[in-house]
Formats: structure tokens, sequence, C-alpha cells
């Protein structure tokens, strides 16, 4: 075995390192939002709940690895050489992108830049390969698992437009019964909601989101399996009958253990779905690896070997649940990508970080003029009720401990939470590598929409950070296809030299976008003194 494959495998690991901090302090966002928005806890208990789930996630995404080594492109296709040149350009494609929109404070998708990173790089080197055969487009093409890309690109998009429904759908329904004066309606309806939240998040978690992990052949995890229905009842009405005791007789608001259980759920979602995204690429690497350890020259050794299921040491699941718990903790650019979500959907008046654009001036316009078509329609009698359960003035936000206001009620927390971790455990089920981001994001905007939070002074300003935001995914997609091209023929052409050179140029970037994250965080604090 010659030590330039060593090499590679050091390599990879080290940037799967790196992609785990980057990766997670840009999608902490997406299950830390609704609970740091709400101001449900002080942030170290939401921390610790959000830490617990991300373990416990690591241990059920084993299921998803496969998505690295076959789901994109046909490994037989490619020798040992080839592969391990692709899942170098890959992962440095990935560390680049997220320390980037990290440093910008943009949540982005890890999803669409693996993906598409292992496209990219899948057809640059085929690419390579090709011309020194003379082949043409079909043939570069014919390396490229089409018909599965396809399905998980079309996954990840259509998961935008399920997600923005399902939120808005649900808020609206759920606002209409509980109004802004939601205390006064919990003895009523707070326990057949609070069972529907707990019983919609212990049926995904363990019905859909166990498949394909280490758990899923376990007595009860079977059971489960088996009688569906059964277990979804029993689970309703068992917690229907605890939270009607604590929230009739005890007085305790039970919508605070929704969104603690919420978050700790989104955040198994979210690490058991999206942690293929950081290790995968290197674990299939090193499978790689492992099937040509005992060859003298195993660089033309095709790698038809990556079809066979490949098993996850459980030492690496609890590693990589460990180093994401200590960079949820510890990362600043992580709070950076969340003030901008939360910012987003904010309930009330506030600072807004984007300006208006005639785009979103625009889209503004085209609702109104399709909501004044609706009016028409509605009887006024009903468009009077429904304003009435809207009524913003019976709102009644409770200062935190930090002394600061909730951006929105706990309600709404409460149904972005439920509904993110069930698409997505869903989507885990399928061994569909669905965005969180994209999800999570999209859910919550959907919520604020739904929740009347976006209002005549700021709707527009709302608008165009979201299609900044929504543009910045598109160009993760774009960016992500060419950078991991380009990187991959680099490195079919110049070997190990290519990839210390591109290995050098990624830390100058790092160094540089860390320098200038800091710079900015000093500009913002100062201002905030000035302020205050």
């Amino acid at each position: 075995m010659e030590i330039y494959y060593i090499i590679i495998v050091l390599v990879l690991f080290a940037l799967a390192l790196s992609d785990l901090v980057f990766g997670v302090a840009n999608d902490a966002v997406n299950f830390l939002n609704s609970a740091i928005g709400s101001k449900v806890a002080p942030r170290h208990i939401i921390l610790i709940f959000a830490s617990l789930g991300v373990l416990g996630g690591a241990l059920f995404s084993s299921g998803m690895m496969e998505v690295a080594r076959k789901g994109l492109f046909n490994p037989e296709m490619f020798t040992f050489a080839q592969i391990m040149g692709l899942f170098v350009a890959v992962m440095f494609t990935d560390v680049l992108l997220l320390d980037l929109y990290n440093t910008f404070g943009l949540p982005t998708s890890t999803t669409v830049s693996l993906v598409f990173g292992l496209l990219g790089a899948a057809m640059g080197t085929a690419a390579y390969t090709v011309m020194q055969t003379s082949g043409g487009i079909d043939t570069v093409m014919s390396y490229i698992n089409t018909d599965r890309a396809f399905l998980i690109i079309s996954g990840i998009f259509l998961s935008v437009v399920i997600s923005f429904n399902a939120s808005f759908i649900v808020q609206y329904i759920t606002r209409l019964i509980f109004t802004f004066d939601y205390k006064s309606k919990m003895p009523r309806y707070g326990a057949i909601f609070g069972a529907v939240a707990f019983s919609m998040i212990t049926f995904f978690l363990f019905t859909k989101g166990i498949k394909g992990s280490v758990f899923e052949h376990t007595v009860i995890a079977e059971w489960i399996s088996a009688h569906k229905p059964e277990s979804l009842l029993i689970s309703f009405f068992g917690f229907f009958l605890i939270f009607l005791v604590f929230n009739n007789l005890l007085k305790f608001n039970i919508l605070k253990p929704i969104v603690i259980a919420g978050t700790f759920a989104l955040a198994f979602s979210f690490s058991a779905n999206d942690l293929v995204n950081f290790i995968g690429v290197p674990l299939a690497g090193f499978q790689a690896f492992q099937s040509v350890s005992f060859d003298a020259d195993p660089s033309g050794n095709m790698m038809g070997v990556l079809h066979n299921q490949g098993t996850v040491p459980f030492l690496i699941l609890i590693l990589s649940g460990t180093v994401m718990i200590v960079t949820i903790w510890k990362s600043k650019k992580s709070s950076s990508v969340t003030k901008t979500e939360v910012n987003l959907s904010r309930q009330g008046k506030g600072k807004e970080k984007f300006k208006k654009s005639s785009i979103a001036k625009g889209v503004v316009q085209g609702s109104l003029f399709l909501l004044d078509l609706i009016k028409v329609v509605v009887p006024s009698v009903v468009q009077n009720w429904i304003n009435g359960r809207f009524d913003k003035t019976k709102y009644q936000p409770e200062r935190a401990a930090d002394g600061k206001m909730p951006a929105f009620d706990l309600i709404r927390a409460s149904v972005n939470l439920v509904v993110a971790s069930s698409l997505i455990s869903f989507g885990t089920s399928l061994k569909l590598p669905l965005s969180t981001t994209f999800v999570t994001f999209i859910v919550a905007m959907g919520s604020s929409l739904a929740d009347r939070a976006w209002e005549k002074d700021n709707v527009v300003n709302r608008v165009n950070g979201v299609i900044t935001v929504v543009g910045g995914w598109f160009l993760t997609a774009v960016f992500a296809l060419m950078i991991s091209f380009i990187f991959a023929i680099i490195i079919s052409f110049g070997g190990l030299a290519a990839i210390m050179l591109i290995l050098a140029f990624a830390v100058f970037l790092i160094f540089r976008t860390h320098k200038y994250h800091g710079e900015q965080e000093k500009k913002e604090e100062e201002v905030d003194k000035t302020a205050h």
C-alpha cells in the first residue's frame, strides 16, 4: 500500500472533523431557533436537551451513510485512485462553503452542499477520465446514478413546498383555536394539543427515524413497527392523561415541555439525517481503503465494493456526536446564523437585518392582490371572526430571565418543532437526505406568515430576507457543483501535490474568514453598547 493513500485517508478524516464543526455551526439554527426565539428556558437548559438529541440521533444515523457511497454515482465505474480523489474534492468544497456561509451568518444546506458536491466531483473525475479516452458527454453521464440523484434532488426541493404548506396550515388552525390569548384556552384544549404534539414526536422518532439504525431490530422497535396504529393510540391517550393532570390539576404550563421535547426531537432528527453530510464521505473513503489494503498496487481496483452495506463503528458515531455537541456550545458563528432566522420570524417590531428590494416589493404586491381576491369570496362575518382570533393586543409576552422579550410565543415554537421534526424523521425513514435547513427555515417562515408576524412596516424586509436566504441555497448548489468539479479535475491531474496545494488554500481562506467574523462581531458589540 502506497503512503499516498494513507495520507489521503488522514486528510479525509481531518476534513471530516472540520466539516462537523463548520456544518453544525450552520445547522445548529435548525433545532435551536424555536426554543431560543420563544425564550422557553435559559440557553444552557436548551443546549443540554439539544445535546442529548444530537447524541441520540448520531446513533440512529448509520442507515443514511449509503448516500455518500453509492447514492449519486456508480462506484463500480471508478478506480480506487479516482474514488479517493473524488472524496477529497467533495470534502474540501464542503468545508470551504460552510465556513463562508457561517461567516456571513446565513443558514445554508449541508445536504445540498454534499449532494451537489458529490455530483460535481463525480462528473469532474469522469470528465478527466473520458478525456483520456476521447469519450463524449454520454460516457460521462454513465458514471452518474441519474435515477437516484434525481429522486434525492427532487426530494430536497419538494420538501420546501411541503414544509411551507404544512407549517402554514397547522399554525393557522392552531392560532384559530388558541388565539394570542392562548393561556386562557389551555385548560380546555391544552391536554389535547400536548398529546397530539408528543404523540407525533414519539411516533416519527421511533417508527420512522429508527429505520436503518443499529436499533432497528430490537424487540421494542419491531413491536412498534408491527403495531403502528396501536402504538400511536396508546401514546396519544397516555400523554393526554398526563397532560390533563399537569395542565388542569397542577396548573403547569405544558407548552414548555412540548418545546423542550420538540427541541430534543428536532436535534435528534437533524443528527440522524445530517451526520452523513459530515462523515459519510470520509467513511466511504475508509471503506474503499479497507477493501484494497492488502493489495500492493490498488490504484486500478474498481470500487463496486461500495455497493455493499457498510457498517459504521459505534465509537465513530459517539465521537461524531460529541464533536457536534461541543460545537453547538462553543461556536460563535452558530449564534450569528441563529440570529438571522429568529429575526426573520420575530413577532413584532425590531431592527430588520435585511433591506427592502424591488423584487420583494413585487412579491408583496402580488400577494396582496391575491389576498384581495380571497376577501371578495369569503363572507365579511367569517373575516371578522378570523381577525378576532388573530387579535395581537391580547398577546402578553413574558420577559425572560435574561431580561429580553421572546421573538414569538410558545404556541408557534411548538408548531415549528413538531412539524419540522416529523417531516425530517419521515424523510430519514425513506433514506432521503432532506435538507434540515430547508425544512426548518421554511417551516419557521410558513408559521410566521400564518401568524401574521409580517406586517406592513416589515413585510418587504422579511420577504427580501427570505429571498436572500433561499437564493443563497441555490447558489450553494451551483457553487458546490462547480467547485467540486474543478477540484476533482485538479486532483485527478496533480495527485498528492494538488491535494496539498488545495489544503494550503483552504487553511488560508478559513483564517481570513475567521478574522473577518471576529472584526464584525466587535463592530456589532460596539453598536449595541452605543444603542444602550
